[in-house]
């Protein structure tokens, strides 16, 4: 009867121990689903801030890119003025040596405008997101939008438009 009583103590105790031991295993996946719970948390704030950076990065670059874009722009348009009168001098001048030293004049202005990036805008077919209509004439000579005739001349600086093209369109 003493074995039994002996078993009986070993088995109450081996269960007191798995019921300790279980215990314990239930407190360690807690801590553990906690610390986890907490490592998410604090991950996807990281992948946030992350983010968020990133986004602030991207936009500052654009925005200097633009600020840089515009104060160009603003510089060459304010040589554009100076670029036409001299082509409308040639028209008036008689003098060809004169006439050959404007058009030096102009070369040199347009190769320089070219290595800045500036190009002339093109007015073969009207585009009204380049162009400036400000006349408008029906004639069976010319194609439907066609441009007649060009006032002034418009540049771009890469995709930002400088100044619109002025143009005479027909139909």
């Amino acid at each position: 009867m003493e074995e039994k009583e002996l078993n009986k103590e070993e088995i109450e105790k081996e269960e007191a121990d798995t019921e300790v031991q279980h215990d314990e295993i239930e407190e360690a996946n807690k801590k553990a689903y906690d610390a986890e719970k907490k490592y998410l948390e604090t991950n996807d704030k990281y992948l946030r801030v992350m983010a968020e950076y990133d986004n602030f990065r991207k936009r500052t670059v654009k925005e200097r890119d633009g600020i840089y874009a515009e104060a160009y722009s603003d510089a060459v348009k304010q040589l554009l003025p100076v670029i036409d009168n001299i082509e409308r001098s040639v028209t008036f001048v008689s003098d060809e040596e004169t006439k050959k030293g404007l058009n030096m004049i102009i070369t040199q202005m347009t190769e320089a405008l070219n290595k800045m990036g500036v190009t002339v805008i093109e007015t073969k077919e009207f585009d009204p997101n380049v162009h400036n209509a400000v006349m408008h004439i029906d004639d069976e000579i010319y194609g439907e939008g066609e441009i007649v005739e060009v006032f002034q001349k418009g540049y771009k600086y890469k995709e930002k438009i400088i100044r619109y093209a002025m143009v005479k369109v027909a139909n």
